[in-house]
C-alpha cells in the first residue's frame, strides 16, 4: 500500500514513522463515491475536506490526556477511483479494497461520500465478523427497500445490511417513510433510539448497548448531528444529536464492546465554512482515541 505525502496526511503528520503504512495501526481510506444523492450534491468532496481540516486538529486530546497518534500511527491512503463504476460495481470495489486492509491487520477509518459506501465496508467486515452489529448514527433510517428504483441508493443502505441478517442499532433517527417505520417494528434485528425520545430517556445508551453483539462497526452519517453544529450535509434535519451526547454513546460503546472499524459519510462541504469538516475530523480522531485508549 502507498501512503500519501505529508501535505495529504490526516492530521498533517510529518514524522514518517507515524504515517507509513507498514508501521501504522490505523489507515484512512477515502471513498469519494457519489451517485445517488437525492437532495444537495457535494458529498464527493467530503473525504478530502475532512482530511484537510484534520491538519488543524491538535495531536493532544484533552479528554483522553494523551497524544493518541504516538500510540497508533495513521496512514492516509489514496482515494478509491470509481471511474466507470456505480451501484454493484462500486460496492465490489469498496469490498475488495476494505478486505485487503482487514487482511493486513489494519484498523480502518473510512471517509465516504454518500452512505451507500457503508454496504461495501460491511460486506468486507462480515466475512471476518459474522455476528456483527452495525451502530448507525443518522438522521434517516436508510431502510427503504429501494429509492428511485435503485436498491443501491444511499436511502437503502441499511436495508441491504438488514438483508445480511446483521444486528442494526440506530441513534438519532428523525426522518423516515412509513415503510421504514414498519420494518423497524417488525424486525427483531433493528433497534432504534429515535431523536425525539433520547432526551427524555436517560437509559437510551444502555438500552442500545444491550442489543449489541460483541463486535461492533460504527457508521456515522454527518446529518445525524443537529444542523446547528453540522450544517454541511446533503439532507439536514432539525432536532439532531449534539457533541456531548454523541461522545457519551461512542465512549460507552468503545469501552463495553469490540469496535472493529468505523466510517464517516455524507459531509457536503459549504463554501466559506469549515465547521462541519473540522468537527468530523476531530470526531474521527477522538473515536480512534476511544478505541485505542480503552
Amino acid at each position: 500500500m502507498i501512503s500519501l505525502p505529508t501535505e495529504h496526511n490526516f492530521l498533517g503528520i510529518e514524522d514518517e514513522n507515524l504515517y507509513n503504512y507498514s508501521e501504522s495501526k490505523v489507515v484512512i481510506q477515502p471513498v469519494p463515491y457519489e451517485y445517488t444523492s437525492s437532495y444537495l450534491m457535494g458529498s464527493a468532496k467530503g473525504p478530502e475536506a475532512i482530511i484537510k481540516a484534520s491538519q488543524f486538529v491538535e495531536f493532544y486530546d484533552e479528554e483522553l490526556d494523551t497524544e493518541t497518534i504516538n500510540k497508533i500511527g495513521i496512514s492516509t491512503l489514496p482515494a478509491l477511483d470509481f471511474n466507470g463504476k456505480v451501484d454493484a460495481d462500486a460496492i465490489a470495489l469498496i469490498e475488495e479494497s476494505t478486505t485487503a486492509l482487514i487482511n493486513d491487520g489494519k484498523f480502518i477509518v473510512s471517509l465516504g461520500a454518500e452512505h451507500t459506501v457503508t454496504y461495501g465496508f460491511i460486506k468486507a467486515y462480515a466475512k471476518k465478523y459474522p455476528n456483527l452489529t452495525v451502530l448507525q448514527i443518522d438522521a434517516h433510517s436508510d431502510l427503504r427497500y429501494s429509492y428511485h428504483d435503485n436498491i443501491y441508493s444511499h436511502a437503502s443502505v441499511m436495508h441491504r445490511i438488514h438483508d445480511m441478517g446483521l444486528t442494526i442499532c440506530q441513534a438519532g433517527i428523525r426522518a423516515q417513510c412509513i415503510e421504514e417505520a414498519n420494518l423497524i417494528k417488525e424486525s427483531s434485528n433493528i433497534h432504534t433510539a429515535y431523536a425525539h425520545k433520547i432526551r427524555t430517556n436517560p437509559n437510551w445508551i444502555s438500552e442500545l448497548l444491550g442489543n449489541m453483539t460483541n463486535d461492533v462497526y460504527i457508521t456515522i452519517d454527518a446529518d445525524g448531528f443537529d444542523p446547528s453544529i453540522m450544517p454541511a450535509v446533503g439532507t439536514a434535519e432539525p432536532n439532531g444529536l449534539f457533541w456531548n451526547e454523541t461522545l457519551d454513546l461512542l465512549r460507552t460503546v468503545c469501552k463495553e464492546r469490540n469496535v472493529i472499524g468505523f466510517d464517516i459519510v455524507e459531509c457536503a462541504p459549504m463554501e466559506g465554512s469549515i465547521l462541519s469538516e473540522y468537527t468530523l475530523a476531530k470526531l474521527a480522531y477522538r473515536l480512534m482515541g476511544y478505541v485505542f485508549n480503552r
